[in-house]
C-alpha cells in the first residue's frame, strides 16, 4: 500500500536562527579560503619569475 505523504513540522525560531547562523559562517568561511587562495597564488606568482640562484636550471632526464 503507498505510503500517504506526510507534512514537516513548522519550523520553530531556534531552528531558523541556527541554520542562518550556519549559513553565514560557512559563507565567511569560504570568503576567507578564496582570500587565502588569492594571497598564495600572488607569493607564489612572484617566486616563479625570479631566476633561481645558484646552479642554472638543467635539463630534465626522460622518464622513459
Amino acid at each position: 500500500m503507498a505510503k500517504t505523504p506526510k507534512h514537516a513540522p513548522p519550523k520553530s525560531a531556534k531552528c531558523k536562527a541556527n541554520r542562518t547562523r550556519r549559513r553565514v559562517l560557512r559563507l565567511v568561511q569560504r570568503v576567507a579560503v578564496q582570500q587565502e587562495k588569492a594571497e598564495r597564488a600572488e607569493r607564489h606568482e612572484g617566486i616563479r619569475q625570479e631566476p633561481r640562484a645558484g646552479k642554472p636550471r638543467t635539463r630534465r632526464a626522460s622518464r622513459r
